[in-house]
């Protein structure tokens, strides 16, 4: 479904991923993982258009859309649910909602969408009328997933959904992760957690540095490499706040 080819991203002058390539396949769950900095955010942005590569190629259904406004892919079928959530905290959860429908709006689908979301999300439906702003952590995190889910994508991105979370929200969380992958839903995961991570993943990438340095299946993962150095390497910062 989606190809990354040797792609490069810089941020002015600062080169933030050297010749990244990777794969996901339709219907895998597959997880991005590395210390704060090594590049997975910039690896999502690039792909999603939110941010520009330098070089290299971005095929999605086997079309290369490196370069495209983020609304084309969009479109396309790729969703982004950001780091720190960006919910629209002015406006209610309704929406919150009609805004993530709008590239694929059709009254009688969207209709039958919002009750899908509140299925997954009982929530939302309580907080409907509610500003964003008005929510919990856990519950915005819910709001932006179900917002992002709500143009139907074909690859849902999510960029570090724990972080900030109450560790029963983290449960909630990863819970509803495996319910979307089970359900079908494609999903490039960013995550701080590692080990949480890895229980739920088909296969994983590992950065450090802006370019890859492991891919493989979660069990390979755990027998050629230490977990702890993912996060914490020979040049890490051993007082980072990552969980592990």
């Amino acid at each position: 479904m989606l190809t990354v080819k040797d792609l490069n991203a810089s941020y002015g002058a600062i080169a933030a991923l050297h010749s990244i390539s990777l794969e996901v396949s339709e219907g895998e769950l597959v997880a991005l993982l590395g210390s704060n900095g090594a590049g997975k955010s910039t690896t999502l942005k690039s792909i999603c258009g939110v941010l520009r590569p330098v070089n290299g190629a971005v095929e999605f259904l086997g079309e290369n859309i490196a370069n495209r406004q983020p609304e084309a892919i969009l479109k396309k079928g790729i969703s982004m649910v950001p780091e720190g959530r960006e919910i629209f905290t002015s406006l209610t959860v309704a929406e919150n909602l009609r805004l993530g429908a709008f590239a694929t709006y059709e009254r009688v689908r969207y209709q039958a969408d919002l009750k899908e979301m509140f299925e997954l999300f009982p929530i939302l439906e309580e907080r409907l009328n509610q500003p964003g702003g008005l929510l919990s952590g856990g519950e915005q995190q819910q709001l932006a997933i179900a917002r992002a889910l709500m143009s139907h994508p074909k690859l849902l991105m999510l960029d570090e959904p724990s972080l900030g979370l109450s560790p029963t929200m983290v449960d909630n969380i990863f819970s509803l992760v495996s319910v979307l992958r089970d359900r079908g839903t494609t999903i490039l995961l960013v995550e701080q957690n590692a080990e949480r991570a890895l229980e739920i993943a088909d296969r994983v990438y590992v950065l450090k540095n802006g370019a890859i340095e492991f891919s493989g299946t979660p069990k390979q993962l755990e027998s050629e490499l230490d977990i702890a150095s993912v996060y914490f390497g020979g040049d890490s910062d051993a007082n980072s706040e990552v969980t592990v």
